[in-house]
């Protein structure tokens, strides 16, 4: 885990540029994958892709791509100091409405007893075509 301190109440982790991150794309912007700002966590749109390779995982699978994705929300958040039950607000952007119930239902797998609110969304692409499903979080610390 990598990260840099921007100044006295934000925590940036996981910074990255996303030159290395989409080499494919003609981008060259400082981002991270989640900043902690007091007791706020924003988590950056997780993805269907392991955090440290960049490998893409669950490729045409909706259901293994929620996993991945889950799975990288809860790891971020445990790099914040978090765990899932601070999770406030969830979004969930799907690139087919037909997957909204494997992916609602996978994620509920992983926020059992959480009870946040969720805003679900279709859209007609994301970063990469072979992601079918993106969520980004909101959590508070205690």
């Amino acid at each position: 885990m990598s990260e840099i301190s921007s100044d006295v109440t934000h925590k940036r982790i996981r910074p990255f540029n996303t030159k290395v991150t989409y080499p494919e794309q003609n981008l060259d912007n400082d981002l991270c994958q989640a900043v902690v700002a007091g007791k706020t966590i924003y988590l950056r749109g997780q993805v269907p892709q392991d955090l440290d390779t960049r490998e893409n995982v669950g490729v045409g699978d909706p259901v293994k791509q929620t996993q991945k994705v889950a799975e990288n929300i809860l790891l971020l958040l445990n790099e914040c100091g978090a765990e899932a039950r601070h999770i406030c607000k969830v979004t969930v952007y799907l690139t087919d409405i037909r997957y909204r119930e494997s992916v609602y239902r996978t994620l509920g797998q992983y926020l059992k007893g959480v009870f946040p609110v969720f805003t679900g969304l279709v859209v007609v692409a994301l970063a990469r075509p072979e992601w079918l499903v993106e969520v980004d979080v909101i959590a508070e610390l205690d």
